[in-house]
Parts: structure tokens; C-alpha cells; sequence
């Protein structure tokens, strides 16, 4: 009995060495190879910088396909182009991180902006999408995000988040899956549900790897679980990144006179791309109140701000001149509640989404009220199109249904806004 242990226990040791020679091997091959980026994290101190604090909120399954491996070895082949990413991203990840979290998203969502832009705010794709999170015009509009020859909002880093976060949470909402609502975010809602229903219709699996997707979508969502990969263990694929510490980069400070953006970088005494980082959606030289009553400032050039446009200001009067000074400034906290701390005071904060990992549909008690109307879901609805059509957003259309999830059914009865009540 003795030596049927000891020969099980040497066939076991024998077996796991060679695992290990195998498992050594594959890495040699493939040093790029998606790691798993689940860990142990040790929460009873706080992130010391904001990489940290990404990987601490990491909550989207890994994805595990081929095409991850291959975008995954191809960033870390370009670890000075990640680098430049990295910088570029610095401005914003503070606020966007607080943002996800405030509304309960997972972090690695502070990423999505890598792929879509490289995390440059002036970006703009073939198709006219624009900032940070490539709203295209249309679906800007839709989240209030104001376009025109002064201003457009798609670049404003702090609009376009909110705008981007509360889409995020609609179509996680809709769809119940992170794969799903992401392929949605690229390729549209709509373009996903019918690929899920031709799979269904033929008896295939709806999954995202399932989909007959578009390439570029298809490669979408590999490219973020690549660009995690990285973030996740930067040592492992040679990739360096900037130091960013976890506290707020910028400042909105409000205005009510007339400023020329040259003038406002050089009183901060920063270059002007860095005030244009910040500000990118302004499209004008001079900055009104009516248009742009706040702007950005990097949180640790505000008194230099303060004092120089003192100094500038007494010099522009003059003595005696009877001017009253040309600007009033006010520092301002960037409250996630508030609509205040945008580059357009007239944006309104996004209404916060709940995400769940499933949803069901319920059936729901229309009321007649004035200024609505009855539309009778028919196929193919969602709650984004019916809130494009009927010129109102998701959070409302909930709101006048008390819906507590994305979910329609056929035939069921939804209060709209209009002008007359039908049924």
C-alpha cells in the first residue's frame, strides 16, 4: 500500500512538471498572450495613483479570443504610442473615473476612449464622429450635446463623459451584457438587436462572440480587453506608463465677461494647446458668457490665473478710468450633480442609470395626460429610437412609464410626448 502511494505521488509531481514546461513554453511562443486580470486587491488603502484605481474597479468579464492576443501584442509592440495615450488621457481620467463610479460602471470603461480616440478630444473619424468618446452628430444631438460654429460639445470633456455614461448605461440596461452593449456603443443598438435576431431566427446562439458583426466592430471590443491587458500588468508587456496621481486635474472656473483663448492660456501661464486640451469644444478666438460661461484650468495653475488677470485687468482699465473690471472668476467644485461645472451652464446632467446583470419586462398602466400622447410598440422598437422620434430622452420616457428596466415588448402601450392622446 505504501508503494502505490509513493508511485501515484511520483506520477502526479511527473505529470504537473511537464504542465509546467508546456505552460512555459506558450508563454515563450506568445509573450503577449491575454492575461487573466482578475486579482486580489487590497482595498483597506487607498489607489496610489489612478492606474491603481482603474484596476480596482475592473468588473467586465475577460474576453477570450484570439483577436485579443493579436491586438494585445500589437500595443505592446508600440509602447512609446501607449505612452503618448497615456499622457494625453491624464487630463481626463480623474473626472471620468468618478464618473463611471458615481454611476456604478466598471472602470476598465475609462479605457473605452483609447480605442475610440486615442484619447485626444479633437479627434474625428471618416464619419464625422467627434472628442473623446466619437459621438457622431446625430446621437450628439440626441444627449444635448450643442454643435455649432462656436461650440460643440462632443469635445467637452466633461458634457461628452456624461453624455457618454449615460449611454453606456442605457445600452448595458437594454442589452443585460457588457459585449453586447459595447458592439452596440460602436456599431448602434439597432444594427446588434437585428444580428441577435437573425442568430435567433436560425437557431444560433446570440452572444457577442456569436454575431456576424462588421470588422470593426468585431475587432472593438478585443481592442479594449487588449488595451486592459496592458493596463492591468504594464511590467509584463514592457510598457511604460506616465505617472498620474489620483486627485482632480482641472478646474472649472466661472466667467461673465468676454475672454480670448490666447490671453486665458497665456494668463495661466500654459501653452495653448494645453488650454485647448481643456477646452476643446470651443471653436471661437474669444470666449462669451452667453456661449462658453465656464472654462478648464488645470487645478494647480488657478491662483497663477487669478493673479496674472489681476494684474492684467488694472493694466487694461487703467487708473481712474471708471471700467469696472472685465471678468469675475469663481473657482468651482466639480459636483457630479451639477450642470453648473460644464463648458455650457445649459447642459444638464444626465439622468443616472441603474445597471443590472438582467432585466424583465413589465407590463405597464398608461395614463392620459396633457401634452402626451399613446405609441403602441411595434417591432423593432427601443427606448432610444422611440426617444429620437418623439424628440425626448430614455431617462424621460422611463420616467412617464415608470420603467424600471430598457425592455419592450410588442404591443405594449407607452406614454410620449405630443399633442394629442390616441387609445
Amino acid at each position: 500500500m505504501n508503494f502505490l502511494r509513493l508511485f501515484v505521488l511520483l506520477l502526479v509531481t511527473l505529470v504537473a512538471g511537464c504542465a509546467t514546461q508546456n505552460a512555459n513554453k506558450d508563454a515563450g511562443r506568445n509573450p503577449y498572450a491575454a492575461v487573466d486580470t482578475s486579482r486580489t486587491i487590497d482595498l483597506t488603502h487607498p489607489a496610489h495613483d489612478i492606474w491603481d484605481r482603474i484596476r480596482r474597479g475592473f468588473a467586465i468579464p475577460n474576453l477570450q479570443d484570439p483577436l485579443v492576443d493579436e491586438w494585445t501584442q500589437y500595443y505592446a509592440s508600440h509602447p512609446e504610442s501607449m505612452y503618448r495615450m497615456s499622457e494625453r488621457a491624464k487630463r481626463y481620467l480623474y473626472f471620468v473615473l468618478d464618473e463611471l463610479e458615481r454611476n456604478q460602471l466598471p472602470t476598465e470603461l475609462a479605457l473605452l476612449p483609447f480605442v475610440e480616440s486615442a484619447y485626444d478630444p479633437q479627434a474625428l473619424s471618416r464619419s464625422r464622429a467627434s472628442g473623446l468618446w466619437q459621438f457622431i452628430p446625430s446621437t450628439g444631438r440626441h444627449f444635448n450635446l450643442k454643435q455649432d460654429a462656436s461650440l460643440d460639445q462632443r469635445r467637452d470633456p466633461i458634457a461628452s463623459t456624461r453624455a457618454a455614461v449615460e449611454y453606456l448605461s442605457y445600452l448595458y440596461d437594454f442589452q443585460g451584457d457588457w459585449y453586447l452593449a459595447l458592439a452596440s456603443y460602436n456599431w448602434g443598438e439597432g444594427s446588434v438587436k437585428r444580428a441577435m435576431e437573425r442568430n435567433e431566427d436560425a437557431g444560433m446562439p446570440t452572444d457577442y462572440l456569436s454575431l456576424k458583426l462588421p470588422d470593426e466592430t468585431r475587432n472593438y471590443v478585443p481592442k479594449l480587453q487588449a488595451i486592459k491587458n496592458i493596463i492591468a500588468d504594464p511590467k509584463r508587456y514592457g510598457v511604460k506608463l506616465p505617472p498620474v496621481s489620483n486627485t482632480p486635474y482641472f478646474t472649472a472656473i466661472r466667467k461673465t465677461h468676454p475672454l480670448e483663448v490666447a490671453v486665458a492660456a497665456k494668463l495661466a501661464e500654459i501653452p495653448i494647446e494645453e488650454f485647448k486640451a481643456l477646452n476643446a469644444a470651443v471653436n471661437h478666438p474669444v470666449m462669451t458668457p452667453e456661449i462658453v460661461p465656464t472654462i478648464l484650468l488645470p487645478a494647480n495653475r488657478v491662483d497663477i490665473f487669478k493673479a496674472n488677470l489681476e494684474t492684467y485687468l488694472k493694466g487694461k482699465n487703467g487708473p481712474g478710468s471708471g471700467s469696472e473690471p472685465g471678468l469675475h472668476l469663481v473657482a468651482m467644485e466639480l459636483d457630479p450633480t451639477s450642470a453648473t461645472t460644464s463648458a455650457n451652464a445649459t447642459t444638464a446632467a444626465p439622468t443616472r442609470l441603474r445597471t443590472r446583470t438582467s432585466a424583465t419586462t413589465r407590463d405597464i398602466i398608461v395614463r392620459r395626460g396633457p401634452n402626451l400622447r399613446t405609441h403602441i410598440v411595434r417591432k423593432g422598437d427601443t427606448l432610444y429610437d422611440l426617444a429620437r422620434r418623439y424628440s425626448t430622452s430614455v431617462g424621460e420616457l422611463r420616467r412617464l412609464n415608470n420603467l424600471k428596466n430598457t425592455h419592450l415588448k410588442l404591443g405594449q402601450r407607452l406614454r410620449v410626448p405630443g399633442t394629442d392622446v390616441q387609445g
